[in-house]
């Protein structure tokens, strides 16, 4: 299928999985644009695409080069504290933030560019060993620590499920991210907001988008499987 047709299938299923969920807002669509030629993401621009995702630096930085400021980026992969410098120009959103280190880092960064860089935390909620992201009893103490930086703002939580079909794992993962954001809403905290919960890709976003997401990334679901 194409990217159009691709698109337009994914946006009937948001619009589904909201209705399921009696949900009347809008949930944010990221596309995932690793490893892809720049003309097509150009073409998925052209269909309205407006945020595009990339999990690894220099490729992200690469892709800024080319086109500008025409899409939102979105640094969704780990990020390494010594890359920062590459992003902060123009990045729209970091998903991964995951240290104290790298708070500092994005904050000294942003400083100097005379910005105020948004970010996500990310949380393992299902704690694999092979994922990225800080444990879900780690993350207040984290936002109390961070609530100095003037130039980093904490806009939301994010988080990768378990690759598996098991919908019992999956719901469980996004709830527990979903009641993790409502925790911290409750505190009040100045500067901090949680609008954004990130979370579900192309095979479980519309689980993810019934347990409370409201931005997702998609990579294969629009440009089809990756030739590594």
């Amino acid at each position: 299928m194409s990217i159009h047709d691709n698109l337009l299938g994914i946006n009937d299923r948001i619009r589904l999985a909201l209705d399921r969920s009696g949900r009347e807002d809008e949930v944010k669509l990221v596309a995932v644009t690793k490893t892809l030629q720049v003309d097509k993401i150009i073409e998925a621009l052209d269909l309205g695409v407006v945020d595009i995702g990339e999990n690894k630096v220099q490729e992200l930085a690469e892709k800024m080069e080319i086109l500008g400021d025409r899409p939102k980026y979105h640094m969704i992969g780990h990020l390494q504290t010594n890359k920062v410098k590459f992003l902060v120009e123009k990045v729209h959103l970091i998903h991964s933030l995951d240290r104290i280190s790298l708070a500092k880092e994005i904050d000294k960064r942003a400083k100097a560019s005379n910005r105020v860089i948004d970010t996500l935390i990310q949380v393992n909620v299902s704690q694999e060993d092979s994922k990225f992201g800080m444990k879900e009893e780690d993350v207040i103490p984290f936002i109390e620590k961070v609530l100095m930086f003037e130039n980093l703002r904490i806009k939301g939580l994010m988080t990768i499920a378990p690759f598996t079909d098991d919908e019992v794992v999956l719901r469980n993962t996004f709830r527990g991210l979903y009641n993790l954001s409502e925790k911290i809403k409750v505190e009040n905290y100045k500067e901090i907001s949680m609008d954004i919960l990130s979370m579900g890709m192309t095979n479980d976003f519309e689980i993810a988008i019934e347990e409370g997401s409201n931005m997702i990334r998609v990579g294969t679901g629009i440009f089809g499987e990756r030739n590594y």
